[in-house]
């Protein structure tokens, strides 16, 4: 049965390793909430300064944090520019989301500092200039 029942071929057991980090990462969630406190910091931060430059954040509260574009060649282009500096960001188009609402998809992280921040943020303002 279990070379032929397909939740048997498809399921794994977790790795020891990544169940340990499972239990680790909730005691830490439990314990402290430095991290996540820094990281919703960070994202607000990003979304406002991106606003201000005059781009359109799509804030929801999530550290995913989408720049809308719509048009794909320019979602494309602005990922490219971005590379250039020194910055790495995807763009996502249709079929990954629905046609006319291409973007750079950015995620935050509670390990970058506010420097961090502005330094993408200011690269990004870069690349607007040249599309």
């Amino acid at each position: 049965m279990r070379q032929r029942s397909r939740p048997y071929l498809f399921s794994n057991t977790l790795a020891p390793a990544v169940a340990a980090g499972s239990i680790k990462a909730i005691e830490l969630i439990e314990n402290d909430t430095f991290l996540r406190d820094k990281l919703f910091e960070n994202t607000k931060l990003f979304a406002s300064l991106i606003s201000d430059i005059g781009l359109e954040a799509e804030f929801k509260g999530s550290p995913i944090i989408p720049i809308m574009l719509y048009d794909e060649h320019k979602a494309v282009k602005m990922a490219r520019l971005m590379y250039e500096s020194g910055v790495y960001v995807v763009a996502f188009s249709y079929p990954v989301v629905p046609k006319g609402k291409a973007r750079i998809r950015t995620q935050m992280s509670a390990a970058l500092s506010t420097d961090d921040i502005r330094f993408v943020v200011e690269k990004f303002k870069e690349a607007k200039a040249k599309m």
